[in-house]
């Protein structure tokens, strides 16, 4: 394949990449910021909480509390109290610490918010002249659906084409998780990863995919435990062309 029939296919061309041009679209990439990093909102007249200073759980071997910030007793109480109108003893010896491990496991699995793209990624950016597909499959994530308070699992399959730059690969799950980790519903998070990557990144073209089983339709409502749900976005030359767009899909699904 000559040069000028694969810069075609991926959407290349000589002004697109001029050094030139990167500021400018850096600056109209930055108009995403409010989709990438959406403002947090706490509970009228408390804080949000703070999930930066939260140890990995597997980082407390032999115990059975997440790990977590000071203890948050207004929170302790409510889910107390919720335990009692599901009609059980939050004072019996199963239930007696149930309200702090509540507690620390949602700040725990909800720590995304306080999480800023830019310092995700640091300084893992590197100027390079690959100008082929860049992809990272089978992501494994774990989130929790905003309408039930319910997980939702499943992979995702992350690409981008460089423009002069790459980013560093375990960056990639990070960002991933970094929106995984809050309450979400599938489509937005399919949408928020692929405006990070190119918010930090730049690239010519980005592309996700992910596949995801939820629990609020497998263990309650429609109990269908064999469907899956699909989601994807794509921008730049993924949206563009074609064959880039055909030959990330096949990647993502295997082929």
């Amino acid at each position: 394949m000559s040069r000028d029939q694969d810069d075609e296919r991926f959407g290349r061309d000589d002004q697109a990449g001029d050094d030139d041009d990167f500021p400018a679209r850096a600056g109209a990439a930055g108009a995403q910021a409010a989709r990438v990093n959406p403002p947090v909102r706490g509970l009228p007249g408390r804080p949000p909480r703070d999930g930066r200073p939260v140890a990995e759980p597997r980082a407390a071997e032999g115990l059975d509390l997440d790990p977590g910030p000071a203890r948050n007793r207004e929170f302790e109480g409510i889910v107390h109290r919720m335990l009692e109108l599901l009609g059980e003893d939050p004072d019996r010896e199963g239930l007696m610490k149930t309200p702090q491990r509540v507690s620390n496991a949602l700040t725990w699995l909800t720590r995304g918010y306080e999480l800023d793209i830019a310092e995700v990624v640091g300084d893992a950016l590197f100027e390079e002249e690959h100008e082929d597909m860049v992809m990272v499959r089978d992501i494994e994530l774990y989130s929790l659906c905003e309408h039930h308070m319910l997980p939702f699992f499943g992979k995702a399959h992350v690409a981008y084409i460089p423009d002069r730059h790459i980013v560093g690969l375990s960056k990639i799950p990070r960002i991933v998780d970094a929106f995984a980790r809050r309450l979400q519903v599938q489509e937005r998070l399919t949408e928020q990863v692929a405006d990070a990557l190119e918010q930090v990144l730049k690239p010519r073209g980005v592309g996700v995919v992910i596949e995801a089983y939820h629990l609020c339709m497998m263990m309650r409502g429609v109990e269908k435990q064999n469907s899956k749900t699909i989601t994807s976005a794509v921008r730049g030359s993924f949206r563009t062309k074609a064959e880039t767009r055909d030959e990330f899909l096949r990647l993502a699904h295997g082929g």
